[in-house]
């Protein structure tokens, strides 16, 4: 079996609140997703998804996908995408960096794998831990009683868990996290997120403000250092994010015990194969997991719901279903949430079938 064809398209993502906002004014209405389809040589096609959160967030961008899956593309036809480990290692040869432009093909191969064999990714991936996956919601920066409606709303639809985005003035972030959790039940997780946004002082001005208050406290600032400092100096449970983007990452900061929980994003680490690595030595370290992407639609749900259901379910934190947040299905088979939770199917591979009258035209086609 030999790759013959890599494909892909451009599907635009509008937000089901009609946008979505984070620390420092960022924002976004509609989400610029790259749907990449790998084809073999016997007809066979396994598809990935890659879709960053817009160009501010991490070093990734949509174009940025499509123009290095030109680059990248040439160099893989001919080669056997179930060998993943030598795949992968092929595509770091012919492109240093640029992980997220990987991550689409290797999502994808992983599908193949699975349609080859039979057998749902999540099973080649480990085994399938637990009937299903508990599920957070990121709450868009607003006003705190906004915001409290919110989750209120969403703790309604079986919720648990909510990712509140701070990140911005520090007296009106004290003032959201009260609000919130003054409304939550005793067992609900409360994660303030500032995405980097705080400087190391404000950081310190808001877990000395909530320093009586039940909630996880998510990369305060940009640097590790800058972070490692807050973390030395509150008491609440921490999680890393955007600094743990390698295994390098991930050992300094269980070496420093810099966190509690981190969050592996997929495109972020380059696709299943490097993101099940990381989940891997967190498993061996003994550090809870938030399973999850930067965004995307189906097929992107599809995959963190395979990585999170192959992951043993006292390491969960929790993951996310992206595909709830947009108003655009791009494939049949993906996970659905139920009262707060998600599962997987049995079928092969990642269990979904794209459709392709949303798809529209490939941008890219290397053969």
């Amino acid at each position: 079996m030999n790759i013959a064809r890599i494909f892909a398209h451009r599907v635009e993502l509008p937000l089901v609140e009609g946008s979505y906002k984070w620390s420092g004014g960022k924002s976004v209405t509609v989400f610029d997703s790259t749907i990449i389809g790998v084809e073999t040589a016997c007809g066979l096609v396994g598809y990935g998804e890659v879709c960053p959160l817009g160009p501010f967030y991490l070093p990734a961008y949509a174009e940025g996908v499509r123009a290095g899956l030109r680059e990248l593309a040439p160099h893989l036809i001919g080669f056997d995408p179930r060998e993943l480990a030598k795949l992968n290692h092929r595509m770091d040869a012919a492109l240093k960096g640029h992980p997220y432009v990987k991550s689409g093909i290797d999502i994808a191969c992983w599908d193949l794998l699975g349609k080859a064999t039979g057998l749902p990714v999540c099973v080649l991936m480990g085994g399938r831990f637990g009937d299903n996956i508990r599920l957070y919601r990121a709450i868009s920066q607003l006003s705190p009683a906004e915001m409290a409606k919110n989750v209120q709303g969403y703790r309604e639809q079986g919720y648990t868990r909510f990712q509140l985005k701070v990140g911005g003035d520090p007296d009106t972030d004290i003032e959201r996290i009260h609000a919130v959790r003054a409304m939550l039940a005793p067992t609900d997780r409360l994660v303030a997120d500032a995405n980097t946004g705080w400087t190391q002082h404000e950081a310190m001005r808001v877990v000395r403000g909530v320093r009586d208050v039940d909630v996880y406290i998510e990369q305060p600032c940009l640097t590790y250092e800058e972070c490692l400092a807050v973390r030395r100096n509150t008491t609440h449970p921490f999680v890393l994010d955007e600094n743990i983007d390698s295994l390098d990452m991930l050992l300094r900061g269980k070496a420093d015990l810099a966190m509690d929980v981190v969050n592996l994003k997929i495109s972020k680490l380059g696709g299943l194969t490097k993101t099940r690595q990381a989940r891997d030595l967190c498993v061996a370290m003994g550090i809870a997991m938030t399973l999850e992407d930067s965004w995307g639609g189906d097929i992107t749900t599809a995959a963190i719901a395979h990585l999170a259901h192959s992951t043993p379910e006292e390491f969960r934190f929790t993951s996310t279903d992206f595909n709830s947040y947009v108003t655009v299905s791009t494939a049949t088979g993906a996970p659905r949430r139920e009262n707060g939770f998600m599962t997987t199917t049995n079928a092969p591979g990642l269990g979904i079938t794209p459709r392709m009258d949303v798809l529209g035209k490939r941008l890219v086609d290397i053969a």
